[in-house]
């Protein structure tokens, strides 16, 4: 019954940070109808910044609490206009090209960041010092380490600050106005250009604070290619739950985070990476809309 509860815990965080990834993939989808492939380097960008402002902040103001809040700003601030940039150079020209153009632009802004981060960070796999240190504390009957609440709890918060963008305020209401129908929205006055690049924003900020958040407080390595992984399996979370439908995307990820951990941590966690792409196929085969998707047809 203890490992149960703890790989629920770990599964919730995991799906916690893929669900940070996703919702950029699924917000994108919403007001562009595109995949933008390029995402996961976001968050292996986020990882280098995170990485660069800590080092010259100092390791131990890095280390407060906060410290680390700055930190994390600071980086979520950088990626979310690096966002906008890729949106304004990238996409924006091909907005009236076909999906395949556009689709493969996203490959290419891939494969451009990382050798971009090859370039400025260099190719050899970089190690986050020790910010934290953190124990274990028992919930209930189990024991479990700090730094899985650490990442679920800075999650849930940023999760709730776009909850509340989304639902409450006009830009939020001018995101959902654009993907529900992009032309009305345009006819109404809303400022079509603003919304995509403000989606971009956010969707990048989301995604850097998922790398940040998971090499500092795992101290994990991170090199040019440490977002490809991520960047993948918050994909498979996204289309999972719905592509373009926000509370699918965590749906998805919660499943694909809960469904991960309880793989890696029994006799076959040689088949952790695997399990994402396993429920891929079958959410493609018995629901392609997705859990909280619905199917529509579209003209061409």
């Amino acid at each position: 019954m203890e490992t149960i509860l703890q790989n629920l815990i770990i599964g919730i965080q995991l799906g916690a940070v893929y669900a940070l990834i996703a919702l950029g993939y699924t917000m994108v989808y919403g007001v562009l109808r595109l995949i933008n492939f390029a995402h996961g380097d976001v968050y292996m960008i986020g990882s280098f910044v995170g990485l660069t402002l800590a080092s010259r902040f100092g390791m131990k103001f890095s280390g407060s609490p906060a410290g680390f809040t700055v930190v994390l700003l600071l980086t979520v601030t950088l990626c979310a206009l690096m966002g906008m940039l890729i949106e304004r150079l990238a996409y924006r020209p091909l907005r009236g090209a076909p999906r395949i153009t556009a689709l493969i632009t996203a490959i290419g802004i891939s494969l451009l960041l990382q050798a971009l981060a090859q370039l400025v960070f260099g190719a050899d796999p970089k190690f986050f010092p020790t910010l934290f240190e953190l124990s274990t504390v028992k919930i209930g009957p189990i024991d479990i380490n700090q730094k899985y609440l650490v990442i679920l709890g800075a999650s849930v918060v940023l999760m709730g600050a776009l909850a509340y963008v989304v639902t409450r305020t006009r830009i939020g209401k001018a995101m959902r106005a654009t993907s529900h129908d992009r032309e009305a929205a345009a006819l109404m006055g809303i400022n079509v250009n603003q919304v995509i690049s403000f989606t971009f924003a956010v969707g990048s900020g989301l995604a850097a604070a998922a790398g940040l958040l998971v090499s500092a407080v795992n101290n994990v390595k991170i090199d040019p290619y440490v977002g490809v992984m991520p960047g993948l399996k918050a994909f498979v979370a996204a289309v999972l739950g719905g592509i373009g439908n926000i509370p699918g995307a965590l749906v998805g990820a919660m499943t694909m985070g809960i469904a991960e951990s309880f793989v890696a941590g029994s006799q076959y966690s040689n088949w952790r990476d695997a399990v994402a792409f396993g429920l891929l196929i079958l959410i493609l085969i018995f629901r392609p809309a997705g859990i909280l998707g619905r199917a529509t047809t579209e003209k061409v």
